[in-house]
């Protein structure tokens, strides 16, 4: 009985935590950059293949920690960067809400690529671009220790999802929100 009020307390906690993060709780641009780099460092020692992939996309949207919590009402917010040229031209940060079967807390790192020029454009253009509405990302789903092979990927949009810790029933994008902020 203990252990499953530790775990209810412990989920509790990363829900309020994650609801109560707001915009004006934005990091600012040196500790977001950071953060991105250091991201970014992960995936590319992690992943074979990365490092040619994001050289080779128009734009890398980073969020080095995504916070997601729920129990039947989810919330999931994050801060980062969108890269063009391996420096940060924008800020932003991913916000969604959920409804249905899910039950834990988790941070994890997002990034999503944008392989054409045109994708890129679409996104830039919006004020508020949300996952599924505005653009569709192809989430990449890679095993411990595969590689990632540049010419496989035809999508204009892909998306990783990083590192997670905890135990979360649902890994999806799909109707996240991402806004530009100004840290």
């Amino acid at each position: 009985m203990t252990v499953i009020r530790h775990a209810l307390q412990t989920v509790l906690l990363a829900i309020a935590l994650a609801l109560a993060v707001t915009p004006r709780a934005e990091a600012s641009a040196a500790k977001i950059n950071a953060d991105v780099y250091a991201a970014l460092e992960q995936f590319y020692r992690q992943t074979p293949g990365a490092h040619a992939l994001a050289q080779s996309a128009a734009g890398v949207l980073v969020f080095p920690t995504v916070v997601k919590a729920g129990i039947g009402i989810g919330a999931e917010y994050g801060e980062g960067a969108l890269l063009v040229g391996g420096r940060p031209v924008g800020y932003y940060n991913l916000v969604s809400a959920s409804f249905g079967f899910q039950f834990g807390a988790q941070a994890r790192t997002v990034i999503i690529m944008f392989m054409t020029q045109s994708a890129l454009a679409g996104f830039d253009a919006k004020a508020g671009w949300k996952v599924g509405v505005d653009g569709s990302v192809t989430l990449i789903t890679l095993g411990a220790g595969a590689s990632i092979d540049t010419n496989q990927i035809t999508s204009p949009v892909i998306g990783f999802v990083l590192d997670p810790k905890g135990l979360m029933y649902n890994l999806t994008l799909e109707g996240s929100k991402i806004s530009r902020i100004n840290p």
